[in-house]
């Protein structure tokens, strides 16, 4: 949540920093505010609304000249959306601007010592605070910026990704991070900072990514020097080579970016298990799980962890492991996990599942389990992310950047990657047989081409579906067994973007109370491929056509017998009943597009939600 972008060089900053956070807008943000440094004026613009707004109010209200800038998408805690609490917020003394993502718990106690010494606040923010607080440990003990700056994070309690910029010394930029994402561009005479890549990839490969408690002195024509907040040392910088490209972070030509990420599923599918599966020599090698294979066949259990959409992939993934590998899972919330004193022992492995990498109340029930003594190993997506290093081993999912709020190629990745962890650890464990691996082996790695073949099939109809139901108030979802969790994917899916109530069941459970719900007036998508619990999935349709519900069903290509109860039928490839779910997800996801679409809802970038939530 929120977007941080920063530049110190010999380039024009402002066009960096707009352009930078328009590439941070899938982050999610209620405003939007810069701030420039021309070598004597320290100018400041910020409104509330979209990055398109702070480009006219900017025009309007400052000069946009000077090579030292910074830029911030807000995304609101403290204090309600408008001008006056967005970022960048200036010290007292006006020398002094931040930029902050994060919150600061204990922002109330420091305010009101500060406002004892005099300190005047014009905004509801703890980024203001914090700014001030820096500012007081600066003059209180006549210290240069930096130490400032570690000095009074010392003090603080919280999450953040900050960068601090004075103008006595405009000549470097102030940054550190703890739990939020921040990474530094290193050019020839220039400097990016950014809340990710994106921002900077045409002018850089190369990146340095903060950890936690790390604060770097970003200086013009001078190394980076990186320490740690806590005790001072000095960090030597690693830095890597992105391997994004700017055409993943665009449209090409494609309406939407989530329209753009749905049609790149064949694609990304086939990149994550390039490399890992070999159906023909019936092989499955992945590193991560190779090198610890030990601990997870002498786990007593597994446990996965998640939030959202990966949760909903971890529910995929127990139906999965359970049946293939024999080993009891369980899937916890990662934000209800830690609070709740939960039994971990050195027998127990879990498998932690983020798009983004850096979910904070993941990585938080990272921790706890690593200090329980638990193996972690991360499923994630982006490179070099904060679960990648927290984790002992893990393996990513090869989506590619992914741009659009709502997951898609992120959840359908993901299920490939722990689909191909079951069948490996069923296989050292003897509880398949080689003829079902085989088998499971050459369905996944055609699963790609009958992705292609679902989106072709689904497109048009899904679309004729949504102008019907465009303004239906609620929707229900049912599933059984592999296809449950995609029923409550599919009811996030229109939920999140298209603003309509939905919700998803287990199709058994509709009897025990949503049935009352279910009138003339009510969708009920139904998730009905041939294989698995087939006819039980028809008794619950025949259950809902009794009381006149409309019925949109997803089916086997060919099916007949729910054709002839369902209002629209949605047809799909067969497969596998444990490989349905990469099928049966791809015509929910077209739905909930379709429908927002033609609600006018912001698709890419819905009310209230954040791509990456790095806040608990």
């Amino acid at each position: 949540m929120c977007g941080i972008v920063g530049y110190i060089g010999y380039r024009e900053a402002y066009p960096i920093v707009i352009k930078g956070l328009k590439r941070l807008e899938y982050r999610g943000y209620d405003s939007a505010g810069v701030m420039l440094y021309d070598g004597t004026d320290l100018k400041v613009s910020k409104t509330k609304g979209k990055v398109s707004n702070l480009e006219t109010k900017s025009a309007e209200e400052i000069s946009t000249n000077g090579t030292i800038g910074m830029g911030h998408t807000r995304w609101a805690t403290h204090g309600v959306p408008n001008d006056v609490n967005s970022h960048p917020h200036l010290s007292n003394s006006g020398n002094l601007a931040i930029i902050h993502n994060g919150i600061i718990e204990n922002y109330e106690p420091l305010k009101k010592e500060l406002i004892k010494r005099g300190y005047v606040f014009k905004s509801d923010t703890d980024t203001e605070v914090l700014v001030n607080l820096i500012e007081d440990v600066q003059k209180k003990d006549k210290l240069k910026l930096g130490k400032a700056v570690q000095i009074a994070l010392n003090q603080v309690v919280g999450a953040y990704a900050i960068c601090v910029f004075d103008k006595q010394k405009p000549d470097e930029i102030v940054v550190a991070r703890l739990g939020s994402p921040l990474a530094i561009g290193v050019g020839e005479g220039e400097y990016f900072i950014a809340s990710d890549a994106s921002p900077f990839i045409e002018y850089t490969s190369n990146a340095i990514y903060l950890e936690d408690e790390e604060m770097a002195i970003v200086r013009l024509n001078k190394p980076l020097k990186i320490r740690k907040i806590k005790d001072d040392s000095l960090v030597d910088p690693y830095i890597q080579e992105l391997q994004m490209n700017l055409e993943q972070i665009e449209k090409g030509g494609y309406d939407h970016f989530m329209l753009k990420e749905i049609y790149e599923q064949p694609n990304v599918i086939k990149d994550t298990y390039r490399g890992r599966l070999h159906a023909n020599s019936g092989i499955i090698q992945m590193a991560g799980v190779e090198d610890n294979l030990e601990k997870f066949l002498n786990a007593d259990r597994i446990l996965i962890i998640a939030c959202g959409t990966s949760w909903h992939a971890g529910l995929v993934a127990e139906y999965v492991i359970e049946e293939f590998a024999r080993i009891p899972v369980e899937v916890e919330y990662a934000s209800e996990f830690r609070y709740r004193n939960p039994i971990i022992t050195n027998k127990d492995v879990v498998i932690a599942i983020s798009q983004s990498g850096e979910t904070a109340d993941t990585l938080a029930a990272i921790k706890l389990a690593k200090e329980k003594g638990a193996f972690v190993f991360g499923v994630c997506n982006v490179v070099g992310s904060s679960i990648s290093r927290e984790t002992h081993a893990g393996a990513y999912t090869h989506a590619g950047p992914e741009i659009g709020v709502a997951s898609t190629k992120a959840f359908t990745t993901q299920i490939t990657v722990l689909t191909m962890m079951a069948l490996r650890l069923a296989k050292a464990k003897g509880t398949m047989s080689n003829s079902d691996f085989h088998r499971y082996l050459q369905e996944l790695e055609v699963i790609p081409e009958k992705v292609a073949e679902a989106l072709q099939l689904t497109n048009d109809i899904a679309k004729e579906i949504a102008s019907i139901y465009k303004d239906a108030p609620n929707c229900l979802y049912l599933g059984r067994g592999y296809n449950f969790p995609v029923a409550l994917e599919g009811a996030l899916k229109l939920k999140e973007i298209s603003y309509i109530h939905a919700e998803g069941y287990p199709a058994a459970e509709m009897k025990h109370g949503p049935i009352a719900l279910i009138d003339e007036k009510m969708p009920v998508v139904v998730i009905a491929p041939k294989q698995g619990h087939y006819d039980k999935v028809v008794s619950n349709i025949q259950e809902i056509k009794s009381r006149s519900g409309k019925i949109i069903a997803v089916v086997t290509k060919g099916d007949t017998q729910v054709k002839e109860l369902a209002d629209h039928v949605i047809e799909i490839p067969e497969t596998s009943d444990a490989l349905s779910p990469l099928l049966t997800t791809i015509p929910l996801q077209l739905l909930s597009y379709h429908i927002a679409v033609m609600r006018g809802c912001n698709v890419d970038q819905p009310r209230n939600l954040a791509k990456s939530v790095t806040v608990e």
